[in-house]
């Protein structure tokens, strides 16, 4: 039996932990851009985040923190943290999402700006699909960027914070960092 499906050639992805005020942030990016951003980077969860890239690239991405492809995003992540970074102007690598998730989340990050929040509900209608509020917060949930497209800024229409996947906590220091929330007393 011969295989019919070409061989899809193995991308380069360069990574590196970033420590933050809500924790170690895992970044890895391509030649494109940065293509995901994940929380509680050590241990277990960096294994897991490490291996859905491999298994999304062909190869296994390369530690590198001083990388090129990594410089920008660092910067820009450590000026968000501090408090200087209000808006990200990095190129990023879409690949890890497709159909109506890629969709709600380019909107969400070209349309809910630093230190603001959207519902569920209406950033589904702002993707013409009124009453796709579950399919949007699929969408969060599958987010391969978050804090860069900051789906820690969409909420619940009753002003529930919602979920997040990196916790609530998490969710509510991203939100007290941008004043929307007070900032926890402990």
């Amino acid at each position: 039996m011969t295989d019919d499906c070409p061989e899809i050639p193995a991308r380069r992805a360069d990574w590196t932990v970033l420590d933050t005020p809500v924790g170690p942030l895992l970044l890895a990016a391509t030649a494109r851009g940065l293509l995901h951003v994940a929380f509680h980077a050590r241990g277990a969860a960096l294994r897991r985040a490490l291996d859905r890239l491999t298994a999304h690239l062909g190869a296994a991405p390369v530690e590198a923190p001083h990388a090129p492809s990594l410089a920008a995003p660092r910067e820009e992540l450590t000026g968000y943290f501090a408090g200087r970074t209000r808006a990200f102007h990095l190129d990023l690598d879409w690949s890890l999402t497709e159909g109506f998730t890629q969709e709600a989340l380019r909107r969400l990050a070209t349309s809910v700006p630093y230190g603001s929040v959207t519902g569920y509900g209406e950033l589904a209608r702002g993707c013409g699909r009124p009453g796709g509020a579950q399919a949007v917060g699929m969408a969060m949930g599958a987010n391969p960027l978050p804090v860069v497209v900051p789906c820690h800024r969409v909420v619940e229409s009753d002003g529930g914070l919602g979920g997040f996947s990196g916790g609530l906590e998490t969710k509510r220091s991203l939100l007290a960092l941008e004043g929307v929330l007070p900032t926890p007393l402990f």
